[in-house]
């Protein structure tokens, strides 16, 4: 897991997660190769019981602070246990048109 994977993991803690996925989707868009930009995660907390969407990606945020300036993207798919046992999976992340190099 590199430096800044590692860093969003630990911070992703303070919200207690029963299942955890953080993968580096850098790879998937018109980024330098080793760049560590974009990033999904997967989250499964009982502390979103309650909240809406919006409401569970503030706590993210929250619990990442700075660094989400390392950053340049965050796909967040939060879920309580119960959401989670009845989807086991996230979305797939769409395919990256190039940014301002889509013509």
């Amino acid at each position: 897991m590199s430096a800044t994977q590692e860093a969003l993991h630990q911070a992703l803690q303070a919200l207690q997660p029963s299942h955890l996925e953080l993968i580096n989707e850098s790879y998937m868009h018109s980024v330098p190769p080793g760049s560590e930009s974009h990033f999904k995660a997967v989250i499964v907390s009982e502390d979103f019981a309650g909240l809406n969407a919006v409401k569970r990606h503030q706590a993210v945020y929250r619990a990442l602070g700075e660094l989400m300036q390392r950053i340049h993207a965050l796909a967040l798919h939060t879920y309580t246990a119960e959401e989670w046992q009845q989807r086991q999976q996230a979305p797939d992340s769409p395919n990256c048109l190039g940014g301002s190099k889509h013509v």
